[in-house]
């Protein structure tokens, strides 16, 4: 099989992976979905109705007001006292922004230990805390994919392999489902095994992860599978974002040379009928 360019691994979890704008606004739009309100925020002080003794979703919700503002070291004071109230919206907040250096300098020893923190108290089925857990789990494997430089975290793949497998089997996690393909089809933290490599490609895939369909795609063409992977890589580089472009490109570019005139043929009618249909 030829070797798979390697796409350039995001260094945190996917909810927080564009630009600074998009990534405030993506930061606010769930925020928003956990408090539930829009409504008007006080001033962090007595006389404004908000205080450190005040309750963990009151705290909770004045750090966002204050964060969509830009008033992030307000943000950041009401969260680490609605944090240590046990409040989990603020503790993945608060993560996130040690993680990214939002608000505060950047620290990712000191996300990881949050990010630890909700993923080992774990979520009751159904509960509206489950995205904040999802997110803790997909951000710790991707440090134990890379490892943490100067701190006690070390690149474990064993254990990123297992991570991605709980919110890949257990939640349904597109991303989470790519990159355990990727581990797996690369013998990364346990054994290769393509078979199984190609199921959790697939569920990506067919949840529309443009990742997730490049490389199942690559994967049958190397199997003989020609037209179909070569319309699984077409359809990939039709949706796929900047970032992941050039890669694709690639995979595909290789695949369209060593195809004949009317497999490509036959291949490029494939994909944009796909892509007319919205399949995946």
């Amino acid at each position: 099989m030829a070797r798979l360019p390697i796409r350039a691994e995001r260094k945190k979890s996917t909810a927080m992976q564009t630009s600074s704008r998009t990534r405030t606004s993506l930061f606010c739009a769930v925020l928003a979905v956990a408090i539930g309100t829009g409504g008007p925020a006080h001033a962090f002080d007595p006389n404004a109705g908000v205080t450190r003794e005040s309750g963990p979703f009151d705290l909770f919700k004045f750090g966002f007001s204050a964060y969509k503002k830009g008033r992030k070291d307000e943000a950041v004071e009401a969260y680490k006292y609605a944090a240590e109230k046990g409040h989990p919206g603020a503790r993945w907040a608060l993560a996130n922004m040690y993680a990214y250096g939002d608000g505060v300098v950047e620290n990712d020893y000191e996300a990881f230990k949050i990010y630890d923190d909700i993923a080992r108290q774990g979520v009751e089925p159904g509960s509206q805390d489950t995205g904040y857990f999802v997110n803790a789990l997909l951000s710790l494997a991707t440090y134990y994919q890379m490892g943490i430089p100067g701190s006690p975290v070390k690149a474990n793949l064993g254990a990123a392999r297992q991570l991605y497998f709980q919110a890949a089997s257990a939640f349904g996690v597109p991303e989470a489902q790519y990159r355990l393909g990727r581990m797996i089809l690369e013998g990364h933290g346990g054994a290769n095994d393509i078979q199984q490599a190609k199921k959790w490609l697939n569920r990506a895939r067919v949840s529309g992860h443009p990742a997730a369909s490049a490389v199942l795609g690559n994967v049958v063409f190397e199997e003989g599978q020609v037209v179909r992977g070569l319309a699984f890589m077409t359809t990939a580089l039709e949706r796929s974002p900047v970032s992941d472009k050039a890669w694709i490109q690639a995979l595909q570019e290789r695949a369209f040379s060593l195809a004949g005139e009317a497999d490509r043929r036959t291949a490029v009618a494939l994909a944009q009928d796909m892509l007319a249909k919205g399949l995946n």
